[in-house]
């Protein structure tokens, strides 16, 4: 068990506003949209649409703009203690108990499909606050969100993020008043520290890649048949260090084909593109 920074989003107090391959388990969009609307209707009271003035957090720009074309695979992680019941950058009231989840840019409120790259499992969340500051993340989720996604008790996870263009804009036409552009900018919140527990890796049948806890991989896939594996190793092999791990799945020895280790998620990031872009558009981000 290792502690590692959680970086929590933004929050401005009400006294400075002045206001009050894999077989994996997947949630489906219909129920996620479901559990999400259930969910966010209390933390959407006195809030309010804003895009917001560009601000600098910890010598870092940010601009937040209208993107309803945003598409980010990136990493994760949640939020929460300390925060519950406290005000979010557009004025809304945090419920670390609602799918919310904080984003450095995209408009206030927006919907997004948010899915753990680890598990396969998605869900729809309401961005209604700013974060998270850490330069490898790109998303900051409730407690709730990050229980539902699988990932809570790791604390982060690979991720894809896609904004709900209708349903974000929907939000607009029946929220309340827009916010004034001269809202004061962000300012960076406290930094803390969550125990970080890892799963046991499956059963091994062949030498693996020794990594650090923090080693991220880019998984091609999970094939039954090794020559088949080989095949992709020797494909991939000119984008990384491409190899073969033997795991087992519901009693069934598989051959997984990786490349990795990777240095940070950003590089993780980018080499997912390509291998999707290679033939390989179930490529997902793992971390061991």
């Amino acid at each position: 068990m290792t502690a590692r920074p959680l970086t929590a989003p933004l929050f401005v107090l009400a006294a400075i506003l002045g206001m009050a391959g894999c077989a994996e388990t997947t949630l489906t969009i219909d129920a996620a949209k479901s559990l999400s609307n259930a969910t966010t209707d209390s933390s959407s009271q006195a809030g309010h649409f804003k895009v917001g003035d560009p601000y600098t957090i910890n010598g870092q720009h940010y601009v937040p703009r209208d993107d309803l074309a945003y598409n980010e695979t990136g990493v994760a992680s949640w939020y929460g203690p300390g925060f519950h019941g406290k005000s979010t950058a557009n004025g809304e009231r945090f419920d670390e108990n609602a799918l919310t989840a904080a984003h450095r840019t995209l408009p206030l409120p927006s919907m997004v499909q948010v899915t753990n790259l680890d598990n396969g499992r998605t869900v729809v969340l309401r961005v209604n606050d700013r974060g998270p500051f850490a330069k490898d993340r790109i998303l900051d989720v409730s407690k709730r969100a990050a229980e539902v996604l699988g990932f809570r008790r790791r604390g982060k996870a690979p991720v894809r993020v896609t904004i709900l263009a209708e349903e974000s804009l929907a939000l607009r036409t029946g929220g309340g008043p827009v916010a004034p552009s001269s809202a004061p900018p962000p300012v960076a919140a406290p930094t803390f520290q969550m125990a970080t527990v890892y799963p046991n890796p499956g059963p091994g049948r062949a030498p693996t890649v020794m990594a650090s806890a923090d080693a991220w991989y880019i998984q091609a896939g999970a094939f039954s048949d090794t020559i088949n594996a080989r095949r992709v190793v020797s494909s991939l092999s000119a984008l990384g260090p491409a190899h073969l791990s033997q795991t087992l799945q519901d009693g069934r020895p598989l051959t997984r084909v990786r490349i990795g280790p990777l240095p940070n998620t950003r590089d993780a990031a980018r080499l997912l593109q390509q291998v999707q872009a290679s033939g390989y558009p179930e490529a997902r981000l793992v971390a061991d």
